[in-house]
């Protein structure tokens, strides 16, 4: 007798097809039989070890986070509610270039300064990985969900060429495509880059489109954070659509917003760009957050003069008061490369997080409003929080807009991704809220997507992007990767003031065949693992 039958679920399969009525049984991690309106029709019912009445809930395949920064915490946080009680089954890390793999002893301690405030400093995690292949294996001890990983670009970079502002030499670009095959042939998925972080940004488009070559080669796709969410948007992209053009290689943009005031409006231009490549035969994707502000790190902001060398050259730069006024000229003054070519709005940059408890008086407040509070001036305040805190505070952007938001979601070849970065007193809410939220507010309350087309764009597609051929559709004989969820109540419930709060109307979550989340309650299966590139 099979393990398990759902009965009477409400199925969205994931495809964007209708719902339909069914008895969908379980057995060994597989969907083994799906029997269409079993009741109405009065015919045989199966049977199963275990029977869960699924009466007003909608059966959907899990949700894929493809823009996940869980790298650590899959290893800390066994529980890892944030993601498993949204019904996220899979996650996507590696991002935005800077990973912890593959690395030496001296490129670990670089990256772990370097990302702190998306990840922790991770004194609580053992280390005891350096290749790609390790890390999977890690992961393969058991962690809460599913999570496949690209191959960081500004990792591959630290560990090829250093953190200078200098074009790679034949013998340091030969090493990094050595290094990206690797990690490819040791199941990453594709590989990442942070364009406006360093030292990936350092990369020229040559070298670049050198190493979206190699990935191309080994059926993987290329996910670039690209040079600017602001002035120079649309250039920006229009530079990504043609590198991956040149080598050949799928694309998928990373967090593909048009964000800061000179882009308010400007969605239907970045659309239109994609749609006449996508007509040319061009292979893209693209994932958002449903919010309008955005998430990082406080030392993003700065011009990547001022970061080369890495983070140990960055705090000389802060210590240094000429050098650091000459920092602030570009900030405040110019609009530096990674505040996005925008001069600085201090009164949009709010602090999230720090690394040291001491400083969480600043948690939560702009940069202006502690300026005003300490009788100090903006640049002041946040160059004594670079210092105080060894480059760890977090920031949200208040940057984003409305309407952006929701023409770029509609988009065809649009997936979801919560971009969440779990560190911080007061994250960004998308890390506990992105799934529900596109379920609860943008279907249920806006009706700007309908309940099928919301699924597929959390489901179906980016399997399709990940090229999981047992994943993302609710199928007789794919994976067991299931979410049960109430339409009429599913809802984020995270808030900015309360970012943590776990969402409702999501009792059920199945990872492989088994309970991660159980009447609304994490349990402590651990059925995640690793999932591999798969050969072409």
């Amino acid at each position: 007798m099979e393990e398990l039958v759902i009965r009477d679920a409400d199925v969205v399969d994931g495809s964007g097809a209708d719902s339909y009525r069914a008895d969908v049984v379980v057995d060994r991690g597989r969907i083994v039989s799906i029997v269409k309106e079993a009741a109405a029709a009065g015919c045989q019912r199966p049977r199963a070890r275990r029977e869960l009445d699924a009466e007003g809930l909608v059966l959907s395949p899990g949700f894929v986070d493809m823009h996940a920064h869980s790298d650590l915490a899959l290893l800390r946080d066994p529980d890892h509610s944030a993601k498993a009680a949204q019904g996220v089954t899979l996650e996507v890390i590696g991002q935005d270039g800077l990973s912890y793999a593959p690395v030496d002893d001296r490129t670990l301690g670089e990256v772990r300064r370097a990302i702190a405030g998306w990840n922790g400093h991770g004194d609580d995690v053992d280390f005891d990985w350096r290749s790609v292949g390790e890390y999977l294996d890690r992961l393969d001890r058991g962690i809460a969900v599913n999570a496949a990983y690209l191959i960081p670009q500004g990792t591959v970079r630290a560990l090829a060429v250093g953190w200078d502002d200098r074009e790679a030499t034949p013998a340091e670009l030969e090493r990094m495509r050595r290094l990206v095959a690797e990690g490819l042939e040791q199941g990453a998925v594709g590989m990442s880059s942070g364009l406006t972080y360093t030292p990936g940004m350092y990369a020229k488009d040559a070298e670049l489109t050198e190493l979206c070559r190699v990935v191309a080669q080994y059926g993987g796709y290329y996910c670039p954070h690209h040079r600017s969410y602001g002035a120079g948007a649309l250039e920006a992209y229009e530079e990504m659509v043609e590198l991956a053009r040149e080598a050949d290689c799928p694309l998928h943009l990373a967090h593909a917003t048009m964000n800061f005031g000179v882009n308010k409006g400007r969605a239907p231009e970045l659309l239109t760009l994609l749609d006449e490549a996508l007509a040319g035969g061009a292979d893209i994707t693209l994932d958002t957050y449903p919010y309008t502000p955005g998430c990082t790190t406080l030392v993003a902001l700065l011009p990547s003069w001022a970061s080369e060398g890495g983070p140990e050259r960055i705090l000389e730069r802060l210590a240094d008061d000429d050098t650091a006024e000459r920092i602030r000229h570009h900030m405040e003054e110019i609009g530096s490369d990674g505040s996005h070519g925008v001069p600085m709005e201090w009164e949009t940059i709010e602090i999230s997080g720090t690394g040291d408890p001491a400083l969480s008086e600043y948690v939560g407040r702009t940069v202006l409003e502690s300026a005003r509070l300490r009788g100090e001036s903006p640049w002041q305040v946040a160059r004594h929080l670079l210092l105080a805190d060894r480059l760890a505070p977090t920031i949200l952007q208040h940057v984003g807009h409305e309407e952006n938001v929701r023409a770029i979601m509609r988009h065809r070849v649009h997936t979801g991704g919560s971009d969440g970065i779990l560190q911080g007193a007061k994250p960004h809410p998308r890390a506990y809220g992105t799934f529900p939220h596109y379920l609860g507010h943008y279907v249920r309350e806006l009706g700007v997507l309908s309940l099928e087309e919301c699924v597929a764009h959390l489901t179906s597609r980016p399997a399709a992007r990940l090229r999981l051929p047992d994943r993302g559709l609710v199928r007789e004989g794919y994976r067991a990767d299931l979410v049960l969820f109430d339409p009429a109540t599913v809802a984020a419930g995270s808030t900015f003031e309360e970012p943590r709060v776990l969402p409702t109307g999501i009792p059920y979550v199945l990872v492989d065949g088994r309970f991660v989340m159980e009447d609304g309650r994490r349990t402590d299966v651990l059925a995640g693992r690793s999932v591999r590139r798969s050969p072409r």
